[in-house]
């Protein structure tokens, strides 16, 4: 039977190992130029960088390739070592990368010569398999050998002893005392990293942004890390760590419901202010209740407590006793009217002198 060879699949499989020398592809496709072994010689004098063919990457079947769908074909770098064929046969000017090819490299990159990274950038490690060193834990005696940098770095930023609000106890006027709140203190949870090779799945970009899906037995984690450190991390039992090494904005345009079914704690260096109903909008008010057994607690420091309604009414309604004691003068100003209403008994007790004016003064009208 005659059928036209020249044609892909019946040209023959020509494969190739190779390293990538470029990946600035200027038609933006995810393509990287190729020095392929046996094929291309190592003198960049005679084969620059430049005039390697460009080779296209082979995606899997969970990106589209298309429109922009799936993941950009861009995770290779100069210096890795590819498998791939040539789809045009004999011609060899049409490389197909297949996948990269991990190993332990003897050798730092030779800048002068091909098959190395032209930048002397990759490999960062002689000696050492390309395996993600949070994917290996490589131990010896228990101990870690070579940690990743950001795991040595989260665990020595870890925060501890963290402040909570410290309520005093007071005397109230009556004598009692009212019930204090003593301040404690938290910690950040200790890094959750436990991983044993091969079940952390790792993948970690240039700049340093990593994510990590942990299946080792009994330490297994989700984590997820920007460059700068901001980062999420879940924990075997479920704790979730978040930090934020910059500020953190959220826009949110409908409901928000939040159950806790523990306790809560806020420690702020800075300001903190609470804007409700700004739309101005009817019945949108801020409610705090407190259940039975509980009590509401607010100390100032070094500082004043300001209450002010700019045209309502401010309104104290106690169920039981009512306490002030004021530490230094006390002075009320009462543009309208001002009506007591007891029904026991009024007793005032003052030390010094007593002064009461009025247009008219009537004890017994």
């Amino acid at each position: 039977m005659n059928y036209d060879t020249n044609f892909l699949g019946k040209n023959g499989f020509i494969w190739f190992n190779g390293v990538v020398e470029d990946r600035i592809d200027p038609q933006y496709l995810g393509r990287v130029r190729v020095r392929c072994i046996g094929f291309h010689t190592q003198d960049k004098a005679k084969l620059p960088t430049a005039d390697l063919p460009w080779a296209i990457c082979l995606l899997p079947t969970t990106s589209s390739a298309i429109s922009g769908l799936g993941n950009s074909p861009s995770a290779l770098v100069e210096g890795s070592w590819v498998f791939g064929y040539f789809r045009d046969g004999v011609s060899c000017q049409e490389p197909v990368i297949l996948g990269s090819l991990p190993g332990r490299p003897s050798e730092l990159a030779n800048t002068s010569k091909g098959f190395y990274d032209p930048n002397g950038v990759y490999p960062k490690y002689k000696d050492e398999v390309d395996t993600n060193r949070l994917a290996v834990n490589l131990k010896s005696n228990g101990e870690e050998i070579n940690p990743h940098l950001s795991l040595t770095l989260r665990r020595s930023t870890r925060e501890t002893n963290i402040a909570t609000a410290d309520f005093n106890p007071v005397t109230a006027a009556d004598g009692s005392i009212i019930e204090a709140s003593d301040g404690d203190t938290w910690n950040q949870p200790v890094i959750p990293y436990n991983t044993t090779y091969p079940y952390n799945k790792v993948m970690e970009t240039e700049s340093g942004h990593i994510k990590e899906y942990d299946d080792t037995p009994l330490n297994e984690r989700i984590h997820e890390r920007h460059r700068t450190g901001t980062s999420y991390e879940i924990g075997p039992l479920g704790t979730r760590t978040d930090i934020i090494k910059g500020d953190h904005f959220t826009v949110l345009t409908n409901d928000r419901k939040v159950s806790i079914g523990g306790d809560a704690d806020i420690s702020i260096d800075g300001r903190h202010k609470i804007y409700i109903n700004k739309s101005n909008t009817a019945n949108n008010h801020y409610d705090i209740q407190v259940g039975t057994g509980a009590n509401i607690n607010i100390q100032v420091d070094s500082g004043d407590v300001n209450l002010v309604t700019t045209t309502g009414r401010i309104n104290l309604n106690s169920g039981g006793d009512f306490n002030l004691k004021v530490g230094g003068n006390m002075t009320v100003d009462v543009e309208g009217n001002m009506t007591a209403n007891i029904e026991g008994s009024n007793t005032e007790n003052t030390t010094g002198a007593k002064t009461i004016r009025g247009a008219t003064i009537d004890l017994n009208p």
